[in-house]
Parts: C-alpha cells; sequence; structure tokens
C-alpha cells in the first residue's frame, strides 16, 4: 500500500509554503496531512511556532539506541528541543529521519546540561525507579522541565540524579524491573501533555 500522496492536481494552489517538486511527483514522507507538499523549512518554522517548553534529555555514554526513539516522540510531542547528554555521536535510525524536525543540542557532561537548564529558567526532572522516587502519576510535573533519562540499563546516572530537582518514577505491575528507555520516555512526555499540552491544532 502506498503512503502518502500522489502528484497535486492542477492547477496547484499558490502558497509559498509548498514545494514544487512535491506537488509533480506527490508526497511519500511520513507527516501529518497538514503538512503534505510543504518544503521541510516550511514545516519547522510552522513547528517552532507551537512548540511547547518542556524539554527532553538523554544520557549517550554507552552504545544506546533508544535515543532515536526518544527523538522521535519527542517530535511527536513537539518538545521545544532533544539535549544528547555524554557523546555527541548517536544510532540516527530509530529517529525515522524526525530529527531533521526536532531542534537537537550536544552537552558533554550533566553538569552542562544542569548549567544551562538554571540560565534558561528550566526544573531538572530526572525519570528512574530508584529508591524514594516519586511516583510520576501524582507528581505535578513543572511546565517549563527537562525531563532526563539515563541509558538504558544502567539507568540515571548518579550526576543526572544530583542534578536533578525531583525523580519520579513510572509504576510497573508485573515481573520486569525496569522499562525500555524510549518507552518510559514517551510515557513520561505524555504525562507532560496531560498537564500542560495545548490543544490540536486545526489540520489546516
Amino acid at each position: 500500500m502506498a503512503v502518502g500522496v500522489g502528484p497535486h492536481p492542477r492547477p496547484w494552489p499558490e502558497d509559498p509554503r509548498l514545494d514544487p517538486a512535491l506537488l509533480a511527483a506527490g508526497d511519500r514522507r511520513n507527516v501529518v496531512d497538514r503538512y503534505r507538499y510543504w518544503r521541510h523549512d516550511a514545516i519547522v518554522a510552522d513547528l517552532d511556532h507551537r512548540r511547547h517548553p518542556f524539554h527532553v534529555a538523554i544520557e549517550n555514554w554507552e552504545d544506546d539506541r533508544n535515543i532515536g526513539t526518544v527523538v522521535r516522540t519527542a517530535n511527536a510531542f513537539l518538545a521545544a528541543e532533544v539535549h544528547i547528554v555524554g557523546r555527541r555521536r548517536w544510532n540516527r535510525r530509530g529517529a525515522m529521519v524526525t530529527d531533521r524536525s526536532q531542534h537537537l543540542r550536544h552537552h558533554p557532561s550533566v553538569e552542562d546540561l544542569a548549567d544551562w537548564a538554571a540560565t534558561a529558567d528550566l526544573t531538572v526532572v530526572g525519570i528512574d525507579n530508584l529508591p524514594g522516587a516519586q511516583p510520576l502519576e501524582r507528581t505535578e510535573l513543572p511546565e517549563r522541565a527537562v525531563l532526563v533519562f539515563g541509558q538504558e540499563g544502567p539507568g540515571l546516572s548518579a550526576p543526572a540524579r544530583q542534578a536533578a530537582a525531583v525523580v519520579c518514577s513510572i509504576a510497573q505491575y508485573g515481573s520486569t524491573r525496569s522499562l525500555n528507555a524510549g518507552v518510559a520516555a514517551g510515557i513520561a512526555m505524555h504525562a507532560w501533555i496531560r498537564r500542560h499540552g495545548r490543544p490540536l491544532a486545526s489540520s489546516t
């Protein structure tokens, strides 16, 4: 089954946001219908007008393929930025090209992230199932926040725990000790959206 839409019938709409090449050949990109035939830069500009004030950070000390999933989810929930802490390079396959539409920032250390967050007046919120963590389900997430996630397996590093104003845990009822980092990020972002998210924009 073909994804997207084919060539646009003529006469073409007079809209500077539209890409003549896409109008002629069709738009098979993985974008919502609102952005069919739009130029990439026009899509990013429109997203920038509507981004939410929360940020997402993920530590990148080991080889972790979940980072791409976190970026893709951050794009879906329209996070202001995704911050990669540690190694600059990461596996982009899981992002499914959404990293082109999502603002990314690199920090060499957790301390650098914390300093930046303080300057930007953002509260650092760690997400990990640690002893003493507050249940995410009963925590009032701040509107201006950086949700920080650790690596798959070890979770938040000691510096990240120290930098966090609060650490939230996600309730689990089965036998596993921890959630996949990409899944945990999606749950936490949606918790923020449920409290602070703006209504969905019109499709026109």
